[in-house]
């Protein structure tokens, strides 16, 4: 089992330890989704590009946490919509590939 697969049986388990199944519908879910991209947009929100990379330990803890609630509810949701996330990202990077070939 993957580490991504690992993550979701997790997930299923968490939310029905608490039973918000009923609550993980796919459209809460991405609205859930965006609220957290979000939240990761304003620890960036009125820092120049180089502070960008040069969190301050306090924004880059923050940044880390929005990171993993972004990544709880992508995974999630394509488990709720019985999407395979690695074979799903695979063929994006390779349809990418074609599409923007790298010696262009």
């Amino acid at each position: 089992m993957s580490e991504l697969e690992h993550l979701r049986e997790r997930l299923r388990e968490f939310a029905a330890e608490r039973d918000w199944d009923r609550f993980h519908t796919p459209k809460n879910l991405a609205m859930a989704l965006a609220a957290e991209s979000g939240e990761l947009l304003e620890v960036f929100q009125w820092l120049t590009e180089a502070e960008s990379f040069a969190l301050a330990p306090k924004a880059k803890a923050a940044a880390a946490e929005e990171i993993a609630d972004v990544l709880l509810y992508l995974v999630r949701l394509a488990d709720v919509l019985h999407i395979d996330l690695d074979d799903a990202a695979r063929r994006k990077l390779a349809l990418n590939a074609e599409r923007y070939p790298a010696d262009m």
